[in-house]
């Protein structure tokens, strides 16, 4: 009989680590179909950040507390620009992992070496989340990216 628990405890224990993975998907059902058809080979973080590589990048993929310049583009999946920074010369300038920005960002940004342009496509809870940011943007929202990032320093 004692066992039998045994057993039963040590085959539970071994399906948390699986289970601890298994992520549930955090776009909006109707955010993640118009995904799916915009960008159907997106690929998606392990946070749930859908993005689609157009230019790689090359040097070292950036880290916490690098400050980096960018330029971007912000819209709503239905295409109203919320906010950009298109001028290379005055770039928007940053520390990544300092909570300057969305979460998304921080996030995203850790996969990405200097010279990458990503499009990237960030869920509500990792952006605004349900409070938004009136008048811009709406709760709830879906937000996507066209991201360069034009340099990086190392702290």
């Amino acid at each position: 009989m004692i066992s039998k628990r045994i057993v039963l405890l040590a085959c539970a224990l071994l399906a948390l680590p699986a289970a601890a993975l298994a992520q549930r998907e955090k776009l909006p059902p109707d955010d993640l179909d118009i995904v799916e058809q915009r960008w159907p080979d997106a690929l998606k973080s392990n946070t749930g950040i859908r993005y689609i590589i157009e230019t790689p990048g090359d040097g070292k993929v950036l880290h916490r507390g690098d400050k980096v310049s960018v330029v971007y583009i912000g819209s709503t999946l239905k295409g109203k620009v919320f906010d950009k920074q298109l001028d290379a010369l005055h770039p928007f300038t940053f520390r990544i992992g300092r909570d300057e920005v969305i979460e998304g960002w921080d996030q995203i940004l850790q996969l990405m070496s200097p010279g990458a342009k990503w499009i990237v496509i960030i869920p509500p809870e990792l952006a605004y989340g349900r409070r938004g940011m009136p008048p811009r943007i709406g709760p709830d929202t879906t937000l996507v990216f066209e991201l360069t990032i034009l340099k990086a320093e190392r702290e």
